[in-house]
């Protein structure tokens, strides 16, 4: 590199001082020429820039040159290389190109040549100036204001699992409604809309099967074969709306074509190690035998719902009880709820031999079965049953319900639903001395109380009025009550002495009142509010009042089209309701009103069943039979 080619300004030390150079063309012509015969070896320049050495822009102290001292040859240019920096004169002569400081452009910048700038102009390259080692002495560049983050698009594949698997289980139909069109084909549709979608679907589409015919349940075993991995899924296996009838065939056939078998239904809980709720039914106890009833109570170890409604036929009590006899575990710890539903075959020894075995037990239904005291009583402490029906047990005895009812630890606290039905002109369960023992020790949880048969009188009236504050379903029917027994369930009574203060009237919690074969309610007195205040605003909140047919016939015939008293009928089955009909708005539109959906009654909205369910689902098929129509 020529110095002579250098600015001015190139030649300062690191302290601050300037150097002068020869003006002389001569002395640097022969301080260049002595630089390429020294062996072709790049004389130290004083203050020059190193390149070949270093970074540009990068200045450093300058050695005297080895090779000069030892020659000697030219002792001008010498001189001028091996200066004394303290002796330098007080001048400095530009270069003969050099026009002048405001010629220069600074890397495309117009600044002043002032030294910050030119310091601001070295802070642009890699390190800087060399002597700006103090990190505090440079200046300070504005802070850009940070970015506001762009807003994010949220698609519904960006939601937790568990909330997208709660969105799609809306879709799904619980009861189809009819047993030979395509069910359920939105959750189809999510299977292909992506991947994320398609996974939770599957958990949705698999968590509850319901069978509705053998063709369904041969086409799921077949899947299920074919991917097992799909069989851990399946938490319920519904068979309470299956049906042989409108396919064509009889049972004969049924049983040629070889859908749904004892074998077939077998290999199919084998391949569900995770179910929880399994619900049968009389129309495939046929194919429930010995091997499958093992498997249910010993081979499903997460099993927590089992039902057999109605399976009643003898080969199936024959099969039960072997099952249970043998092989049976001596504690049932995962099973709480059972139904054996007019299962009315079974064997008393069938009842006494599981029942002490289930010590988690919440939901007990042998109505109509064979189901003795010692039965009852043996069941253990340590469940805690909210819903029983006892309805229709002819081998129960008055006292011997009253005091297990009142004694027991497993319902006296925790008592929700409780159905002790019976048909009198059979068989009647209790006596007046049986129901003023137990409706003062009735727990204060109970919702639904079913003594439709009992001898109930006026004389219960008083135990009966505080029971109405929270029960909202009251069976009363061939009770022997008067009209003003039923006004004084919602009205408050006369104060007899104005002086006393007397507690203040809570209404009642009733929305069902049963009294059919009641003999105080006629047509008279049922429509006249004078004389009964069922049909009146002062009845509120009771809204279902269910009447004999007789009654109910009655009524049909006496409405007139286009004419009504606020109430209609309601027919279903063997039963007849009479409905308190929805408010309406001040624009004439019908306003929301309770449609009779509770907690206790896992998915039923009606009112009066008489079937415990087993599941939290929608209610159809037989089990809607049995709970609301028979």
């Amino acid at each position: 590199m020529d110095p002579s080619a250098t600015p001015p300004l190139r030649v300062k030390n690191l302290r601050g001082d300037q150097h002068s150079r020869d003006p002389s063309p001569n002395s640097h012509a022969s301080g260049s020429t002595h630089s390429r015969s020294s062996s072709f070896s790049r004389r130290d320049s004083f203050g020059s820039v190193k390149e070949a050495d270093g970074i540009a822009q990068t200045f450093v102290d300058s050695k005297q040159s080895k090779t000069e001292s030892k020659t000697g040859s030219d002792k001008s240019s010498s001189w001028a290389m091996t200066l004394d920096p303290m002796q330098a004169p007080e001048f400095c002569c530009p270069c003969g190109g050099f026009r002048g400081w405001k010629q220069i452009r600074l890397g495309g910048r117009r600044m002043s040549r002032s030294y910050s700038d030119l310091r601001f102009l070295g802070r642009s390259s890699s390190r800087g100036w060399a002597w700006d080692d103090d990190e505090d002495e440079r200046p300070v560049e504005k802070k850009k204001k940070p970015k506001e983050p762009e807003k994010q698009r949220v698609t519904i594949e960006s939601l937790p699992v568990e909330v997208l698997t709660q969105i799609i289980s809306y879709l799904a139909l619980d009861v189809p409604p009819n047993g030979y069109t395509p069910r359920n084909m939105d959750l189809v549709s999510c299977l292909l809309t992506s991947r994320t979608l398609h996974s939770a679907t599957l958990s949705v589409l698999y968590r509850n099967i319901t069978i509705p015919h053998s063709v369904i349940f041969s086409k799921l075993l077949r899947h299920l074969r074919q991917y097992p991995a799909l069989g851990t899924i399946v938490r319920r296996l519904d068979f309470s709306h299956f049906t042989s009838v409108g396919l064509g065939r009889t049972r004969q056939m049924n049983a040629e074509i070889q859908n749904l078998t004892s074998r077939t239904l077998l290999d199919c809980l084998e391949l569900l190690p995770n179910l929880m709720e399994l619900l049968f039914q009389e129309h495939v106890e046929d194919d429930i035998d010995t091997a499958v009833i093992r498997k249910v109570f010993t081979g499903l170890p997460n099993l927590r719902a089992i039902d057999f409604c109605a399976c009643a036929s003898k080969g199936f009590s024959s099969r039960f009880l072997d099952a249970i006899s043998t092989d049976l575990p001596a504690v049932l710890p995962q099973l709480q709820r059972v139904s054996l539903h007019e299962c009315n075959s079974l064997p008393p020894a069938a009842f006494e031999t599981l029942l002490p075995r289930l010590v988690h037990l919440t939901h007990l239904d042998v109505a109509h079965t064979q189901i003795t005291e010692a039965a009852l009583f043996s069941i253990p402490e340590t469940a805690r049953i909210t819903h029983l029906n006892l309805a229709k047990c002819t081998r129960l005895t008055g006292p011997q319900v009253v005091r297990f009812l009142t004694t027991h630890s497993a319902v006296t606290e925790s008592l929700v639903y409780l159905n002790l039905m019976a048909d009198p002109s059979r068989y009647r369960l209790l006596e007046a001395e049986d129901v003023t023992e137990l409706l003062p020790k009735l727990p204060p949880t109970l919702r639904s109380l079913n003594l439709n048969g009992a001898r109930v009188r006026s004389e219960h009236v008083p135990l009966l009025l505080p029971l109405t504050k929270h029960l909202e379903e009251l069976g009363l029917s061939n009770a022997e009550l008067t009209t003003d027994d039923l006004n004084s369930f919602f009205i408050p009574p006369e104060k007899e002495d104005k002086e006393q203060e007397a507690s203040p009237w809570q209404p009642p919690a009733l929305h069902y009142l049963d009294l059919s074969r009641v003999s105080s309610i006629t047509l008279g007195t049922l429509v006249n509010p004078k004389a009964l205040v069922l049909v009146s605003p002062h009845s509120e909140p009771l809204e279902v009042i269910e009447l004999s047919d007789k009654l109910i016939a009655t009524l049909r015939d006496r409405t007139k089209p286009g004419r009504s008293n606020g109430w209609t009928i309601r027919e279903l089955g063997r039963r007849g309701w009479y409905v308190r009909e929805p408010p309406t708005a001040p624009d004439g539109s019908p306003q929301r009103v309770d449609d009779g959906s509770r907690k206790w009654k896992m998915g039923a909205r009606w009112w009066g069943m008489r079937k415990v369910p087993m599941t939290v689902g929608e209610v159809g098929g037989l089990y809607g039979h049995y709970m609301f129509k028979k």
